[in-house]
């Protein structure tokens, strides 16, 4: 049995939420491709966007998870949940990374503390939503609810 909720009555509002953290990324990926157009790929300079820290590569990067999410998003059924609690995952390692490698020539994204916490965000947002989300049928739902009145 699976330990997260099954039919949250909230869930259209996380659905919500999660295509909004996809546009988020979205957005700030372009505005970056925008701003680093010309530069290296993983240029190490000043290239700010909303405040944080960014460079060609992390923001195709950016791009890219943002239409996966969006695209789980519009799926639905499930996909959604799956894809946004593996790329929560995968942004809090890549979060993580960035924070450990920040003063290092092994800053490869060209992260700023604003950015690390940016990202992190993004992350538990996504990782909430992916917990909250899951559809299943009345049974399973129903046993949910009588395995966490157990508890």
């Amino acid at each position: 049995m699976a330990h997260t909720p099954v039919n949250h009555p909230a869930r259209p509002i996380y659905r919500a939420i999660g295509g909004l953290t996809g546009l988020y990324l979205v957005v700030f990926g372009v505005l970056g491709i925008i701003a680093s157009a010309g530069n290296e790929i993983l240029a190490q300079d000043d290239t700010k966007i909303l405040g944080q820290g960014t460079n060609l590569g992390f923001s195709l990067l950016c791009v890219l998870l943002g239409l996966l999410v969006l695209a789980g998003t519009a799926l639905g059924r499930n996909i959604d949940v799956a894809i946004n609690q593996w790329l929560a995952y995968a942004l809090m390692v890549i979060s993580l990374a960035g924070l450990a490698f920040i003063q290092t020539d092994a800053n490869f994204f060209n992260f700023s503390i604003a950015t690390v916490i940016g990202v992190m965000l993004a992350a538990l947002v996504l990782l909430m939503v992916g917990m909250y989300g899951k559809v299943g049928s009345d049974e399973e739902a129903e046993a949910f609810e009588k395995a966490r009145l157990v508890l």
